[in-house]
């Protein structure tokens, strides 16, 4: 099916990290749509877009596709137990009391021709299995990213490297706190020099629409790139 299993990655092999100083380091390295779905107005011809929201537990994955979706989005979010002690990892979101335990689902129209349709995953380990499942289709990602936590994010970006899936990383900036420049977390994440990096917060539309139209014009030069690669061609931008 073009994705390999969920076997490949072992998201329980980078935690611990909590808030430790300097931040951990990362070792090594659409379909198109004829009609809109619900009679919004939207232009017959739109390119609907599947991405995919990913990142550690409690990094805010739910609150961005909440905050800028178009319609009202569905969560799949449930109460965290006692059976989930000793399995789940809140280190660091002591605070937190759910969890998203299948997907998160939202829509943006960034134009009248583009449609977004967010697909955020579950951020427990217990729930990858499922990830292989929601990355199907997918164009596109975002990783979230939290500096207090930032091994959370290590498995996300493993995974959308190995699938060779184009993603952005949204440094989640909680409470305005900045404590590393984007330069130091990319060198954490050891991430290649075309990946994307942006600053954001996820409680607010207008820099969750920015990350994602960053993501949007990152997915067209990698597709640009690949066609020139293709064709021996030079790509004309990107």
């Amino acid at each position: 099916m073009g994705y390999g299993s969920s076997d490949d990655l072992d998201p329980t092999g980078r935690t611990g990290a909590g808030q430790a100083t300097p931040a951990p380091r990362r070792r090594g390295r659409g379909a198109r749509s004829g009609t809109d779905t619900d009679g919004a107005g939207l232009a017959l011809d739109a390119v609907a877009i599947k991405v995919l929201v990913a990142g550690g537990f409690g990094v805010g994955k739910t609150t961005l596709v909440g905050s800028v979706s178009e319609i009202v989005p569905l969560r799949t979010e449930e109460l965290l137990t006692e059976l989930g002690a000793g399995v789940d990892d809140v280190t660091g979101v002591d605070g937190k009391t759910t969890t998203t335990v299948a997907m998160d689902f939202g829509r943006i129209t960034i134009n009248p021709r583009l449609i977004l349709y967010m697909f955020g995953t579950p951020g427990q380990d217990r729930f990858w299995f499922m990830w292989d499942e929601l990355a199907r289709g997918a164009l596109g990602a975002i990783v979230l990213a939290d500096t207090r936590r930032l091994s959370a994010c290590f498995p996300a970006v493993d995974f959308f490297e190995r699938r060779r899936i184009p993603f952005v990383v949204g440094v989640n900036c909680f409470d305005g706190e900045q404590p590393y420049s984007p330069q130091e977390v990319r060198q954490a994440l050891s991430l290649d020099g075309d990946v994307p990096l942006s600053m954001c917060d996820a409680r607010y539309r207008e820099s969750n629409k920015r990350l994602l139209i960053t993501l949007v014009e990152h997915v067209m030069a990698t597709v640009r790139r690949a066609d020139a690669a293709a064709t021996g061609l030079r790509p004309s931008g990107g």
